[in-house]
C-alpha cells in the first residue's frame, strides 16, 4: 500500500509539473484585488532599465505606461460588470541585467503586482520568464524581442521578434533600397543583436544578395575601428547594425573619422540615437525599423505625443508608445476576461491569457493589432529615416 501511495504520489507530482509548463502557474490562491479610498485597484508590476547604458528605455517604458494609466483611470477605469478598477504601476530598476531583472520582479510581486509589463531587453526579460509562469502571472514585455520572452503561454510582447525585424530590414536592404552587397556589424554577446543578424543574413542571401563582411563585438566595447576598417576593404554598398543606440553611436562616428562614405542600416534598438550623437552629420540617412513615429498626423498620436511632452518635456520614442499599447492591451484583457475582486492572480492569468488571443486593439503602434496564443502580435514595421538631423518617416 505504501509502495502504491508513493507511485501515486509522484505521479500526480509529475502531473503537476507537466501542467505548470502549459498553464499559468500556482500563485497564490488569495484574492488578489486591494482597495484604495473604496475602490478597487489593479496592479501593474513593471521593470527596466531606469539607471544605466540602456535608461533611455526603461525611463520612456514607465512613462509610456504611466500616461496610458492616467488616461484610463481620469476616463473611468478598468469596468468590468458591476466593479471598476483603477490602474497603478509600480516599476522597478532591472539595470537590463538577468540577476537585477529578478530582483525587480521579486519587488513588484511583494507590491502585488497582479499582471507584468516587461521587462524591457531581452536579456532580463528572459531571466523572469519562466518565474512569471511559476507564479501565475500575465507578462507582456513592450520590447523584449527575442523568441525566448515569449516562450510560455502566460507571455505576449508589444514588439517585433528578432527574426522578423532581420526579415524585414532584409527585405527593405535588397527589395526596395537595391543593395547587392552587405556588410553586418553585431553583438556577439547580445541575444537580441545575433537573432536579428542571423535572420538578416538569411534572408538576404536568399534574395540574391551577398553579404560580403559578418564582424563582431562584444556589449560594452567602444573601439570598433578594427572591424570598420575590415569593411572598408570590402565593395560593401551599406552596413546593417542590429544593436542598440549606445553601440551604434560611437560606430557611427569611428566610421564617419575613418572617412567611411556607407549608409547605416539599424535594428529598432537605433531608437534615441539622436540624443547621443554629437554631429547628427554621422548617423544622416541611417533607416531603421521602428513601429512608432512621433510626428505621424493621426489623431491618437498627437494627442500621445502632447501628453508625454507636457508631462516630461520630452518627445516619447517606440519605447513608450510600446508601453502605452501594452497597458491598454492589459486593459481589454482584463475586461474580456470578466475579471472579479475575488480572483488570484493565478486565475486572473488563466483568463487573461485566453482573453489576449480575442481582443483588438487600435494602438499607437498600429491599428487593429491582435495576439495569437503564442503571444505575437499582428502589426506591420515602419521605416525611419534620419533626415536633416531628424526623424522622418520612409
Amino acid at each position: 500500500m505504501k509502495k502504491m501511495t508513493r507511485v501515486l504520489s509522484m505521479a500526480l507530482a509529475a502531473m503537476m509539473v507537466i501542467g505548470s509548463l502549459t498553464a499559468c502557474g500556482g500563485g497564490d490562491d488569495k484574492a488578489a484585488t486591494t482597495t484604495k479610498d473604496g475602490e478597487a485597484v489593479f496592479t501593474i508590476g513593471g521593470m527596466g532599465p531606469l539607471t544605466g547604458a540602456a535608461a533611455s528605455y526603461g525611463v520612456s517604458v514607465k512613462q509610456g505606461g504611466e500616461i496610458a494609466i492616467a488616461e484610463i483611470n481620469e476616463a473611468g477605469g478598468v469596468k468590468v460588470g458591476d466593479t471598476t478598477y483603477k490602474l497603478a504601476l509600480v516599476f522597478e530598476d532591472d539595470e537590463a541585467t538577468e540577476d537585477k531583472a529578478i530582483q525587480a520582479y521579486n519587488a513588484v510581486m511583494d507590491q502585488g503586482a497582479q499582471a507584468i509589463m516587461g521587462a524591457v531587453t531581452s536579456g532580463a526579460c528572459i531571466a523572469i520568464t519562466d518565474l512569471t509562469l511559476e507564479d501565475g502571472i500575465l507578462q507582456i514585455t513592450p520590447s523584449g524581442s527575442a523568441m525566448d520572452c515569449a516562450k510560455n503561454d502566460n507571455g505576449f510582447r508589444m514588439c517585433f521578434t528578432d527574426p522578423a525585424q532581420g526579415e524585414n530590414m532584409a527585405d527593405l536592404a535588397v527589395n526596395t533600397l537595391g543593395y547587392k552587397k552587405i556588410a553586418v556589424l553585431w553583438d556577439n554577446a547580445s541575444d537580441y543583436s545575433m537573432g536579428i543578424k542571423d535572420a538578416f543574413e538569411a534572408k538576404v542571401k536568399e534574395l540574391g544578395g551577398t553579404i560580403v563582411a559578418s564582424e563582431s563585438f562584444a556589449t560594452g566595447d567602444v573601439d570598433y575601428n578594427t572591424q570598420l576598417t575590415t569593411i572598408k576593404g570590402t565593395d560593401a554598398e551599406v552596413i546593417f547594425v542590429p544593436a542598440y543606440y549606445q553601440e551604434a553611436t560611437y560606430i557611427t562616428k569611428q566610421a564617419a573619422d575613418l572617412g567611411m562614405k556607407l549608409p547605416f542600416l539599424g535594428s529598432d534598438g537605433w531608437d534615441g540615437i539622436l540624443a547621443t550623437v554629437k554631429d547628427t552629420a554621422s548617423v544622416e540617412g541611417a533607416i531603421f525599423l521602428s513601429p512608432f513615429f512621433a510626428a505621424d498626423p493621426s489623431d491618437n498620436v498627437k494627442a500621445f505625443v502632447a501628453a508625454y511632452e507636457a508631462a516630461y518635456g520630452a518627445t516619447p520614442d517606440q519605447f513608450a508608445a510600446d508601453a502605452y499599447d501594452g497597458i491598454y492591451a492589459i486593459k481589454a484583457a482584463a475586461e474580456k476576461a470578466g475579471l472579479t475582486p475575488d480572483m488570484s492572480v493565478s486565475d486572473m492569468c488563466e483568463a487573461m491569457k485566453t482573453a489576449m488571443t480575442e481582443i483588438t486593439i487600435d494602438g499607437l503602434t498600429g491599428e487593429g493589432i491582435t495576439w495569437t496564443a503564442d503571444g505575437e502580435p499582428s502589426k506591420a514595421p515602419k521605416a525611419m529615416v534620419i533626415k536633416d538631423g531628424a526623424y522622418t518617416a520612409m
